[in-house]
């Protein structure tokens, strides 16, 4: 393996070699994709062929042309596994990157980290999480975008159409580096189907959020918002976590923060996850504290834990149906329940049906889709059945945003709300109609974070202590409305470092609203202008106040009629990108499924220049305000405080605010 800096270099700058590279062995060893179903034509297929052909050089068309084809029978798709990078996949320091520019050299950092053996869940199908939240489609967009950033000057933008780099095209410096689109289907062709046979001719990818938008950061990324949510899902119900459960699935991607989250948390988290592979390695990384496979022991296990009131997170190898029925056969009180399969993708890997081995039933996806959605479908009824049992016994349940919800009510499951709302349809809240939506997203906190691009630990620790010393200034003259908000990530971020939450880069996360962001954001640019520490690279995630619409998740708590609507995340990403961010992207699909959400986010390089302090002011006051606007006309109360106060620290800021109607005129008709 070539390791050395040279050698990366010239590959990066390299490209698409002039000369076929020798082919890979598949590795077994490393958790691959699923197959996925057979859905193009013989036309179709030809068709793919050409489109992933164009990439090379028409003298190697004859032996790439059986390697691909062979490729898009057997897994479903042409990743073109041969041209895989041989050095190292990781988020190098940035100063090891062969760029022209700094901010693209950091753009490289963030597309590596995505792909870091560590971080993505299927690093050689190029999937950082979810089963289908791709970087890119294959191996040739991969290497054509490193050699694009190392060429690129400062007054250059490349654009990324779904994966593939159309290209440099001449901007300015104030310009984005990057513009980034994934899966913008024409909203006639956004079906599921209609996505398994557009990436399979290899014209879109589905991007999810921060995976095609190369701001992933590990599980660390969401065990932030998990422990929020579980803390609050506890003092919601009036409990302490202490000796109490957490019952919930899924270990893979995003999913296998929940664990984590429930340790920091304090309560006893039971995880179920079918993939032997992935529930290793979250063992290996410490994200679980124990693995069990006999439900019998789990019972056992579980009692135990509750007698001593542990704090323990245990993983269930096999499938949460038999963890709900077995818990409501051995009258286990599960104090929160949820689920965090990827059921945005639930015929192609995301949830596994009951009763079926995931050896069969990934073998079944691939041939016999159709009994398999039938299996997932039956599945599916049965988990909300066995739900319900609980929910009657106390049990607090929430949809996690993975639209559990939403195709359990597909299925024909008993999940709907006997006497619905607007935004109630469903027996169960989504956990940001009753937890972050109010608590957080209206208030304009959501998760902020930051790579430390010198790639030191020494930085990130540095990075952690500003930022809790910004933070704990600004609760001093808060007010008793986000108090709570304020003393939680203060608490969290004192314990960032001992909860070892860095996965690949050298990241953090921190909920913060509009000020605690600029002034986090300054404090780090002023520290980079002194040589404290190296450059810092800001970003987000999509799910937060502005970036995203989802009806089911993000704007799960809009109840004027809009929550269907996408403006918010087109606006969002087109003010970042004259606002000064470095990069943006906007996407169709995300956690909640393939068109059922529209979600943009960004990047922005911290230099220590004047010019950083001037962008970081103006985009992150637009990047969280957008969303306080909106769902401030939407009657959300929380909002309306926070744009109010917006409006009176900022004198160029006036948002139009709602009239409220009489209850007695509404009723009177």
């Amino acid at each position: 393996m070539q390791n050395s800096a040279t050698s990366f270099s010239e590959q990066i700058l390299e490209g698409i070699p002039e000369q076929l590279p020798p082919v890979k062995p598949y590795d077994n060893s490393i958790n691959h994709a699923p197959v996925r179903k057979d859905i193009l034509n013989k036309e179709e297929k030809k068709l793919a062929l050409q489109n992933a052909l164009r990439y090379f050089d028409k003298k190697h068309h004859k032996v790439l042309i059986e390697e691909f084809k062979t490729e898009l029978d057997t897994y479903g798709r042409i990743y073109m596994y041969r041209f895989r990078p041989d050095y190292k996949m990781y988020a190098r320091p940035i100063d090891e990157y062969p760029a022209k520019t700094k901010q693209a050299a950091a753009i490289m950092l963030m597309i590596q980290n995505n792909l870091d053996y560590a971080v993505a869940q299927h690093p050689h199908e190029l999937i950082t999480y979810g089963g289908n939240g791709g970087v890119f489609s294959n191996w040739a967009q991969y290497r054509l975008t490193m050699k694009y950033l190392a060429e690129m000057n400062d007054e250059q933008t490349l654009v990324m159409y779904s994966g593939h780099p159309m290209g440099l095209f001449p901007s300015h410096k104030e310009a984005p580096r990057v513009v980034v689109t994934n899966g913008m289907m024409i909203p006639n062709y956004s079906k599921p189907d209609d996505w398994e046979k557009f990436n399979a001719l290899g014209v879109t990818q589905y991007g999810q959020m921060t995976a095609g938008s190369y701001m992933y950061i590990g599980p660390q990324g969401i065990v932030h918002g998990t422990t929020i949510t579980v803390l609050n899902g506890f003092r919601k119900i009036g409990k302490s976590p202490k000796g109490n459960l957490f019952v919930t699935s899924g270990l893979g991607g995003m999913s296998g923060a929940q664990p984590k989250a429930g340790n920091i948390a304090g309560c006893i988290t039971v995880c179920a996850e079918v993939n032997p592979k992935i529930t290793q390695v979250r063992l290996d990384q410490g994200w679980i504290n124990e693995k069990i496979t006999d439900i019998d022991l789990l019972v056992k296990r579980v009692n135990q834990a509750k007698a001593k009131k542990e704090v323990v997170s245990i993983a269930y190898l096999g499938n949460i149906i038999d963890v709900w029925e077995k818990f409501d056969e051995a009258n286990i009180h599960i104090d929160l329940g949820s689920d965090q399969t990827s059921l945005h993708n639930p015929w192609a890997g995301g949830y596994y049906p009951a009763d079926v081995s995931f050896e069969d039933a990934n073998i079944m996806m691939a041939e016999q889709p159709e009994l398999f959605k039938e299996k997932v479908q039956e599945s599916l009824r049965r988990h909300a059945k066995a739900i319900n049992k609980h929910t009657e016994k106390g049990t607090y349940f929430f949809d996690y945003g993975n639209a559990f919800l939403l195709e359990a009510s597909r299925a024909g499951a008993d999940i709907m709300n006997n006497n619905p709302t607007l935004g109630r349809e469903f027996k169960y809240p989504s956990y940001v109609q009753d937890i972050m939506g109010p608590m957080c997203f209206d208030y304009g906190f959501g998760p902020f974070r930051w790579v430390c691009a010198s790639g030191k630990p020494e930085d990130l620790q540095k990075t952690d202590e500003i930022a809790c010393q910004v933070l704990e200034e600004i609760i001093k003259n808060s007010p008793e409305e986000i108090q709570q908000q304020m003393a939680d990530n203060i608490q969290w971020i004192k314990g960032a470092q001992e909860n070892k939450l860095v996965v690949g880069s050298q990241a953090r996360i921190l909920y913060a609203d509009a000020e605690g962001r600029m002034k986090i954001a300054e404090a780090f640019n002023n520290a980079i202008e002194n040589g404290d520490i190296g450059y810092v690279i800001l970003g987000r995630d999509h799910h937060d106040v502005s970036g995203t619409d989802s009806p089911y998740r993000e704007t799960s708590n809009i109840y004027d009629g809009s929550r269907f609507t996408a403006d918010m995340a087109i606006h969002n990403v087109i003010g970042d990108s004259f606002r000064g961010a470095t990069w943006v992207s906007i996407h169709n699909g995300g956690g909640v499924g393939w068109g059922e959400v529209i979600n943009g986010g960004f990047g922005m390089v911290l230099d220590g220049s004047m010019e950083a302090h001037k962008r970081l002011k103006q985009m992150l006051f637009w990047d969280v305000n957008n969303g306080i606007s909106r769902r401030s006309w939407a009657r959300n109360e929380g909002a309306i405080f926070a744009i109010k106060r917006a409006m009176e620290n900022e004198p160029n800021l006036k948002v139009t605010l709602p009239n409220y109607v009489d209850d007695a005129l509404l009723n009177g008709l």
